[in-house]
């Protein structure tokens, strides 16, 4: 086995010398404080008592702790280093401790790809990160070119497939295609003018390019498409032409901070959640946070997670994160899709007896599963992503979901729905990639 060079020690401060709640401290809030002085940093070994060991591996991870989106990825980083230090706790992977790097991207996706370097050369054997489909594409090319796998937990748009990247969110056709069959049908209200709104960049506009041919074969199109930059804050104008159109829906694909606006928008131009719900890819536990709860009530999110799932294994993995980071802190789709991945690499990385990231891929090849909080997970070594179920949530008073719907089986993931992408699929187990024609999709993409 190929040693690996040792990561760089950290300050005695931010070791694991001191307890979790210390450096971290609790909640949501005090996680970001403490994200935004340890940014630079590296964690260390584990912070539950477990002596450092001289046989180590270093692992990265690439989560954005300041700026717009570092709401919803540090949660992230914080359920890797959970899973980490179990890891580590249980006499880590291959017999070696595993050593995590942190460092901030702070939402630019310039910035991702100097950290993903930084990271890749000092030694890491495979990171976990990103939250939006802008950084993870600008990065890919590095991990590519490194031959190191990124695992990426994120919901996200498709129409990509690469042999170093192991996908663990939902592709259209676990999210917003189940979504649009949910709102059409009796289910969801038997919607007809749908308004589509979303942050301008990649994953808004591939998804609602893939919607809009969804919506087409029944016949119907959208009453209106906008997009705004991801720092957008005023919704205002947004909200008074979906009133305009006569919209009887909204799906949203606004990411980030920016949401916090468009609520505040919706409720200020009286945009009642019966008659116009919204209904949001992007929006979950954490994301609810900073949302006033009479702004959002009634309206609605489409995940394969939520934390009220009514299950013995998911109220067991939230009480342990919460010994951990705190009582106030919440979970929630990324978040055990991101738990999911970690124990499906080092699940491979045991099988393979090695951390090179070609024996991980040969390992992979015929497919891992793992339970997780939200059910059984399995790997798709043709497409290089994973499963996934369906559901539903109405937001609560309380800041958490009824679940009103779930498919009843996990969803098996196609990164390139034939309705929007005819002629194009993947088999990494064969002949990789086959291209169609050129779709041309408006927008950056």
């Amino acid at each position: 086995m190929a040693s690996h060079p040792a990561p760089r020690r950290t300050p005695a401060a931010v070791t694991g010398r001191i307890p979790r709640r210390t450096a971290l401290g609790r909640g949501a809030a005090a996680t970001l404080a403490a994200a935004r002085a340890l940014a630079p940093t590296l964690f260390v070994g584990c912070s539950l008592g477990i002596p450092e060991r001289a046989r180590t591996v270093p692992v990265g991870l690439l989560h954005s702790q300041t700026g717009p989106l570092a709401t919803s990825a540090t949660p992230l980083r914080d359920i890797e280093l959970h899973a980490f230090e179990l890891c580590n706790a249980a006499g880590g992977i291959l017999g070696r401790t595993v050593h995590l790097s942190a460092p901030d991207p702070r939402s630019r996706a310039d910035l991702h790809v100097a950290r993903a370097r930084r990271l890749l050369d000092a030694g890491a054997v495979a990171v976990f990160g990103c939250w939006t489909s802008q950084s993870r594409k600008a990065v890919l090319p590095v991990f590519e070119e490194r031959r190191t796998p990124l695992l990426y937990p994120v919901q996200y748009e498709g129409n990509e497939s690469s042999p170093w990247v192991i996908y663990g969110g939902s592709v259209p056709n676990q999210q917003v295609l189940p979504a649009i069959d949910w709102l059409t049908g009796p289910e969801g209200g038997e919607r007809k003018k749908i308004f589509l709104l979303g942050s301008d960049y990649v994953f808004p506009r591939t998804a609602n390019f893939i919607v809009k041919k969804a919506l087409a074969a029944r016949d119907l199109a959208p009453v209106g498409e906008l997009y705004l930059p991801l720092e957008q804050r005023d919704f205002k104008a947004a909200v008074a032409r979906i009133v305009a159109a006569g919209a009887d829906c909204v799906l949203n694909t606004v990411n980030g901070d920016g949401n916090i606006g468009l609520f505040a928008a919706l409720a200020a131009a009286r945009v009642d959640s019966e008659r116009v719900p919204v209904v949001s890819t992007s929006i979950g536990e954490t994301e609810l946070q900073t949302l006033l709860p009479e702004q959002v009530r009634g309206h609605f999110a489409v995940a394969s997670y939520f934390q009220s799932i009514d299950s013995e294994a998911n109220r067991g993995w939230i009480g342990g994160f919460r010994r951990e980071f705190g009582h106030d802190r919440v979970t929630g789709d990324a978040m055990e899709a991101d738990w999911c991945l970690v124990h499906l690499w080092k699940a491979a990385v045991e099988k393979a007896g090695s951390f090179a990231g070609d024996d991980v891929r040969e390992a992979l090849r015929d497919g891992i599963e793992f339970a997780g909080p939200g059910g059984t997970v399995r790997f798709d070594p043709k497409t290089q992503h994973c499963t996934r179920s369906f559901r539903v949530g109405r937001i609560r008073s309380d800041r958490q979901f009824d679940i009103v719907h779930a498919s009843p089986a996990p969803i098996e993931p196609d990164p390139y729905p034939q309705i929007a992408f005819p002629g194009w699929k993947c088999d990494w187990t064969a002949d990789g990639l086959t291209r169609g024609a050129e779709v041309p999709i408006d927008g950056d993409v």
